[in-house]
């Protein structure tokens, strides 16, 4: 039987605030690779210390950092308290993906009114120098 310990409750938005604890655990490299290797499945602690080549203690106040952003959760096995798995979660990739895909959207438009007025403004001089040749 598995517990899990308590995590970020995620709303399927970011707010400012949640947007800073995840961009802020993605920044580190080894918060990154920890992540990376989570996407391969649920490890514990020691495993992703190993893959890392970290020792456990270096290793927790990172991934103390991924839990307390909600991009990893922690379940504490019931047999070994002292057996700790982390796993991804996936809301809030889910909810950076949502605020990544909307600020594509913003610079898609942008774009496209850019390429209106540049075509607008390019065949208004055209007009213009045809008038008066």
């Amino acid at each position: 039987m598995v517990h899990a310990a308590a995590s970020h409750a995620w709303s399927g938005r970011l707010s400012g605030g949640d947007l800073n604890l995840a961009f802020a655990a993605l920044a580190d490299p080894t918060r990154r690779a920890a992540v990376e290797i989570l996407r391969g499945g649920p490890r514990r602690a020691g495993e992703l210390a190993d893959a890392l080549g970290s020792n456990p203690a270096g290793l927790s106040r990172h991934l103390r950092v991924l839990r307390e952003s909600g991009l990893v959760a922690e379940t504490v096995l019931e047999a070994d308290g002292r057996v700790r798995l982390y796993s991804l979660e996936r809301e809030p990739f889910d909810a950076l993906r949502s605020w990544i895909e909307d600020l594509e959207a913003f610079w898609t438009d942008q774009l496209a009114s850019f390429k209106a007025h540049a075509e607008r403004t390019r065949t208004a001089r055209t007009r213009s120098r045809k008038g008066r040749a």
